[in-house]
């Protein structure tokens, strides 16, 4: 079963996803760490998992990046339209119930961000 951890304990990714839409596209980055010898095991579940989203309202794409050599990290970054069609594709109980698929020892990192503009460095 797959574990969630938060990168900011003091605003876990669920209260993200319950905070004010504010209209704009969102960001889903989520940082995978795949138990030792089961990487590609993690990636077949993603996948089904992707293909899922990707049928719900508001998906726009998502792309997986792995670690290289023999590193057990995957992150996927996912765009979607805003953070309500986030949030309802997430709290499905069809996808809640996928998370159970991932071997034991799987963790998941997930952040909601916005891009954030940095003058003459990118934009926002």
């Amino acid at each position: 079963m797959l574990e969630l951890r938060h990168l900011d304990p003091s605003h876990p990714f669920q209260a993200q996803l319950q905070g004010p839409d504010d209209g704009q596209p969102i960001t889903l980055v989520n940082t995978f760490v795949a138990p030792e010898g089961q990487a590609e095991e993690v990636i077949d579940i993603w996948r089904h998992d992707a293909l899922y989203m990707k049928a719900q309202p508001g998906f726009v794409e998502a792309q997986l990046y792995r670690g290289i050599g023999d590193c057990h990290v995957l992150t996927n970054v996912a765009v979607w339209e805003s953070l309500t069609a986030l949030r309802n594709a997430f709290m499905t109980d069809e996808f809640q119930s996928m998370l159970s698929r991932y071997p034991d020892g799987a963790v998941a990192h997930p952040v909601a961000v916005h891009k954030q503009a940095v003058p003459g460095v990118c934009v926002g």
